[in-house]
């Protein structure tokens, strides 16, 4: 007799996602209704509202000017921030932006140990605004909803993580998704930077990039929202069948009905023609290399059909669940000096 788990694991094995691209496709057209269905099963878009962009602190640092701020990306919520620009920028360049994964928060993209454990976090490549930094690139940190200063638990710890306190749970039952919070508020970023903070980064510049949790919300970010020039998701892009529905993760990877339409591979075709470096660790044991592949083979098969092939890359770290600062910046900069 089967379990729950292995019966709907056998259902799926059974079920080709039904908007999958495939070759003598309309590829805008596959564009247009992917696009929609995923929106629609993010639970976006989300109210709109004013900025209310405010300035909360500006600091010098021998290699950069450190600028906190905060906006409104619904009515009554706020996002915490903290752009990095290079010593010695006068004129606009690329920006990154930058999200933690399951971590005690955003300060460890900054470098910043707070919490304990957070020194093995930054040392795994998680600081990933002072690498941004000292690639040549201005750095916005974003604090991502149920985590760090906005997961609200004393420990530190992400709030979506907690066995007693999953706060993210409670945007399901409000029809809603925690990607697609998350995603929305990346949305509204790029917003701000287009309307506040254009003297520093280049609006036509904006590259995201993320590890683990962070890399899933650069993911569906990237595939939403064709203003990010380049995605690096790192340790999350990965078949479903292999990763979210094989072990322990948390909900708020969950996006419900989505393996219905999609396996992360078709979902890239979103993220077409621009460039996408997919990173991951070939012992990652959460988002299995097998199931990596897999999702990257679609993926470059797609951009192949649109003659895009050299914009998909798949850049593999010797080690597990982190990220691998050293092997991807290369292929980014490689990547936008062949598409300026």
């Amino acid at each position: 007799m089967l379990t729950s788990k292995e019966y709907i694991s056998q259902l799926a094995k059974d079920v080709e996602p039904a908007l999958v691209f495939k070759e003598g496709m309309n590829f805008e057209g596959w564009q247009r209704e992917a696009h929609a269905k995923l929106e629609e099963l993010l639970g976006l878009p989300l109210p709109a509202c004013e900025f209310d962009f405010q300035v909360n602190g500006q600091e010098k640092t021998e290699g950069y000017t450190s600028i906190s701020f905060t906006f409104q990306s619904e009515p009554g919520y706020r996002v915490p921030c903290t752009l990095l620009v290079p010593k010695g920028v006068d004129t606009p360049i690329p920006g990154v932006i930058c999200l933690q994964g399951h971590s005690t928060g955003a300060h460890i993209s900054l470098g910043k140990s707070i919490f304990e454990g957070d020194d093995e976090l930054i040392a795994g490549g998680r600081d990933f605004a002072v690498r941004a930094v000292k690639e040549g690139f201005c750095a916005i940190v974003m604090e991502q909803r149920y985590m760090g200063v906005l997961g609200a638990r004393a420990d530190g710890q992400p709030a979506c993580l907690g066995l007693t306190d999953n706060a993210a749970m409670g945007s399901f039952l409000m029809g809603r998704t925690p990607i697609g919070e998350r995603v929305w508020d990346i949305h509204k970023l790029i917003d701000v930077i287009e309307a506040h903070l254009a003297e520093y980064i280049e609006p036509s510049k904006i590259i995201c990039m993320g590890n683990s949790g962070g890399g899933t919300a650069t993911f569906y970010a990237s595939c939403y929202d064709r203003r990010i020039c380049l995605s690096m998701p790192s340790c999350a892009v990965c078949t479903y069948d292999e990763s979210i529905m094989a072990m322990m993760h948390c909900p708020c990877n969950c996006i419900p009905g989505i393996r219905k339409y999609f396996n992360m591979g078709e979902l890239g075709g979103l993220i077409a023609p621009r460039p996408a470096v997919i990173v991951c660790g070939v012992e990652d044991d959460i988002f299995p290399l097998a199931g990596v592949e897999k999702s990257y083979a679609v993926m470059r098969n797609t951009y192949e059909s649109i003659g895009k092939g050299e914009r998909c890359r798949l850049v593999k770290g010797q080690g597990g669940h982190q990220f691998y600062p050293d092997d991807a910046w290369p292929v980014v900069k490689e990547l936008l000096e062949n598409i300026e």
